[in-house]
């Protein structure tokens, strides 16, 4: 869809929903006023068109596919491409996705009793993986970067307190199970992310941004699990033979 003054926020948000966030941030009601132009509402809130234009066409860009042959990377490009991609990711949408499940709960949470479990399950999610980062990024990320320096480098590697890497992945990979099952009870709370037939936009992208993040928190699982984890245990039992 190309962008000009008179496309109503409404069709871009239903062009591509990634877009809510950014009326969100610049308070413009997307949902019940969704008929307005972009030509009204950034007289109405004194915005320059461009600059609207500007966050709305970043936003629609950064749903580009992109693919990478990861299992070709180095362990530590991994970890640094997770941190900077899928823990953002995390970090920036999980407060979008609470604030649009808050209106929604407050709204229609009485005809739909199931938001109010949805909401619970999220803010669960968003608590322990913040919490689940922060120990990979703090711990398991830094000595898969040292292990990494250390094969390059040819020097001895000093052993963690943990004494194996395997010892934190278990735990990291016990994490990634109960988000699993966290997304299979949101996912059939909410019918596989399809809003009811008379939902406001509001209900609609909440879902739909759901959707989006289940999609990508497995991705991420999938990353960690299937490729840097067996190549961060593998060059662990590479370093520990050169030593012996």
């Amino acid at each position: 869809m190309k962008l000009t003054s008179k496309t109503t926020i409404g069709e871009i948000v239903a062009d591509d929903f990634k877009t809510a966030a950014i009326f969100t941030k610049f308070h413009i009601d997307f949902c019940c006023k969704g008929h307005r132009t972009i030509e009204e509402v950034c007289k109405k809130r004194d915005i320059e068109e461009s600059v609207l234009i500007e966050h709305i066409e970043k936003a629609r860009g950064s749903s580009a596919n992109q693919s990478f042959d990861y299992k070709s990377w180095p362990p530590d490009m991994i970890a640094d491409y997770i941190t900077k991609t899928h823990h953002r990711y995390v970090e920036e949408r999980s407060p979008v996705i609470l604030e649009y499940l808050n209106k929604i709960c407050g709204v229609h949470g009485a005809i739909h009793p199931e938001l109010h479990e949805i909401h619970t399950i999220f803010s669960k999610t968003y608590l322990d993986l913040t919490a689940h980062m922060k120990r990979e990024e703090l711990v398991v990320f830094p000595f898969i970067k040292k292990m990494k320096a250390a094969h390059s480098k040819g020097t001895e590697l000093e052993t963690p307190p943990f004494l194996s890497i395997e010892a934190p992945i278990l735990t990291l990979k016990d994490d990634h199970i109960t988000e699993g099952q966290r997304f299979k009870r949101i996912a059939a709370l909410t019918n596989n992310y399809t809003p009811p037939v008379d939902s406001c936009n509001t209900y609609k992208v909440a879902f739909l941004m759901l959707e989006e993040f289940d999609k990508d928190l497995k991705k991420h699982i999938h990353l960690e699990n299937n490729i840097l984890f067996p190549k961060a245990i593998e060059l662990e039992k590479h370093l520990k033979k050169c030593l012996n």
